[in-house]
């Protein structure tokens, strides 16, 4: 399966960013994303299933319990091939950040009432 076949899922993408906390038990998890999109703990263990066979998390058993976390190397994979399209909002996030700052300093130095200007 593709990476991005992976991370289509929605209720894959929710689990690795409960993981991206720290490890949490397969009923931890179960437990969370039932309650958000009302998924059986079977189905549930289907996508971690799918994440642990491509590579997205890892289990370690800790007595009775699993417990699961974020493998980090598809995901440089993805930020890798990611990469030449950066410069496609970079620039705008940049701007966003100075515009940012200059709000900040205008109210810092008193002019907080005045609206930036845009730069485009």
């Amino acid at each position: 399966m593709h990476a991005f076949d992976v991370l289509g899922d929605p209720v894959r993408r929710r689990i690795l960013e409960l993981l991206a906390d720290g490890e949490m038990t397969s009923g931890a998890v179960c437990e969370v994303i039932g309650e958000e999109f009302g998924i059986s703990q079977p189905g549930v263990s289907q996508h971690l299933k799918v994440l642990r066979e491509n590579g997205f998390a890892t289990v370690r058993p800790q007595g009775t319990r699993r417990l699961y976390a974020v493998n980090a190397e598809p995901l440089r994979d993805i930020d890798a091939w990611l990469d030449r399209f950066r410069r496609f909002w970079t620039p705008h996030l940049d701007a966003l950040a100075t515009e940012l700052a200059r709000g900040r300093r205008a109210r810092r130095l008193g002019g907080g009432d005045e609206t930036p200007r845009s730069t485009s």
